[in-house]
C-alpha cells in the first residue's frame, strides 16, 4: 500500500533531530483551506517521516520540531489519533451526560471512509503497519486504568474484508493452556504485527492483567505474561514497549518497560515518571509517549534520558515510508 506520508497533502517539510538519541528525520505539513478543512495541493519532494500529535485543544497536527510554533493543522479533532500505512483513525467523544465515542477510519487524504459509534469514552487507538487493520478501546464505565472499577470495550475493523468486531470479549481466551470462560474479561490496548493477522493486547480477568497474543484468522487469544498493559509492538516485531504496574497507588502506578518477545526478558526504560499511555515507536530504537502535558522520547534499550519532542501534546504517531 502507498504510504500515508506520500499521499497526504503537504505544504512544507523540515528536519527534526532528537537530541541525545541521535535520530534525524524530516517532517511534512498538511495543507488546510481557509475554513480549516483539508485542502488539495501538490506533494512536495522527498521527505522521510511525519510525526502526528494531538494538541491540548484536541486538534491533530503535524509536528516539525520546537513545539507549537512549528505545527500545521490537519483539520481533525480527536481524543485519540493514530496513523500507519495509508490509514488513520480518529477517535472522538460526543456528549457529556452520556458520552458516545465516534470512530472514524480515514484514508491517506485524511478523508473518513467508515464511521462507527459506541457508548463510552475513547482511550486507545491503533492501526496496523500496512494500514489494513484498525483497533480502538473505549471506557464503558470508569475513566482510569489505575482503579479497579472500570470496564472497556475494544473493537477491530478489517479494511480489506469489511469485517468489524465490536468487542473482543467474545474471542476464545486461553490462560495456562486452559480455555477461560469469565464474565469479568476486559481487553484494551491492541497493537498489530506486520502480517495483519497477529495482534497483542492487554486482558484483565480475576484481578490479574496479562499480555495476550491474538490470531485474527484462528480467532483466539493466548496469555503470554502477567502485568503487561497497553503493549506496542516494535517495527521489527521483536519487542513490546508497555506500562508495568510497579505499585498499587492510584496516583503513581506505572513505569515504562520493553519486553523481548523471544526471551521474555524485560528492560526498564530511563523514564522514572508515571506514564499512563500506549507508547508509540519512532523507530526500532526509540519510543514516544505522552506525559506531563508533552510528548517525550526515550531509548528502547534503557539507556539515556527522556527528551521532550513536542510540547503541549499527546497521542504521538510516527508515519514512515
Amino acid at each position: 500500500m502507498t504510504s500515508m506520508r506520500k499521499r497526504v497533502v503537504l505544504v512544507g517539510a523540515a528536519a527534526l533531530v532528537l537530541a541525545g538519541v541521535g535520530i534525524g528525520y524530516s517532517l511534512y505539513a498538511v495543507a488546510r483551506s481557509g475554513d480549516g478543512a483539508h485542502a488539495a495541493g501538490d506533494v512536495l519532494p522527498a521527505t522521510d517521516h511525519g510525526l502526528y500529535v494531538r494538541d491540548s485543544e484536541g486538534s491533530v497536527v503535524l509536528q516539525d520540531g520546537g513545539g507549537a510554533p512549528g505545527r500545521t493543522g490537519t483539520g481533525l479533532e480527536c481524543n485519540r489519533f493514530y496513523a500507519a500505512g495509508d490509514t488513520a483513525v480518529c477517535v472522538s467523544v460526543e456528549g457529556s451526560l452520556k458520552p458516545t465515542t465516534k470512530v472514524e477510519v480515514l484514508d491517506a487524504d485524511l478523508t473518513p471512509t467508515e464511521t462507527f459509534t459506541y457508548s463510552g469514552v475513547p482511550t486507545r487507538a491503533r492501526v496496523s503497519p500496512s494500514g489494513r487493520m484498525v483497533a480502538w478501546t473505549v471506557f464503558v464505565t470508569g475513566d482510569n486504568y489505575a482503579g479497579t472499577n472500570f470496564s472497556t470495550r475494544t473493537g477491530i475493523y478489517d479494511r480489506d474484508t469489511g469485517r468489524i468486531v465490536d468487542s473482543l470479549e467474545g474471542i476464545p481466551l486461553y490462560i495456562d493452556g486452559e480455555r477461560v470462560h469469565r464474565v469479568d474479561v476486559n481487553y484494551w490496548g491492541v497493537t498489530f504485527a506486520e502480517d495483519d493477522d497477529t495482534f497483542f493486547a492487554t486482558v484483565s480477568t480475576a484481578g490479574t492483567t496479562y499480555l495476550v497474543e491474538g490470531d485474527v484468522s484462528e480467532w483466539s487469544a493466548t496469555a503470554l505474561r502477567e502485568n503487561v498493559e497497553c503493549p506496542s509492538l516494535s517495527p521489527d516485531g521483536t519487542r513490546i514497549v508497555f506500562k508495568k504496574r510497579v505499585n498499587d497507588s492510584v496516583d503513581d502506578p506505572w513505569r515504562l518497560y520493553v519486553l523481548d518477545l523471544a526471551t521474555m526478558q524485560e528492560t526498564p526504560l530511563a523514564e522514572d515518571r508515571n506514564v499512563d499511555d500506549q507508547a508509540a515507536w519512532i523507530d526500532d530504537d526509540t519510543v514516544a509517549y505522552g506525559v506531563d502535558g508533552g510528548v517525550w522520547s526515550v531509548s528502547a534499550d534503557g539507556a539515556g534520558q527522556p527528551e521532550l519532542i513536542a510540547e503541549d501534546a499527546s497521542s504521538p504517531a510516527m508515519v514512515h515510508d
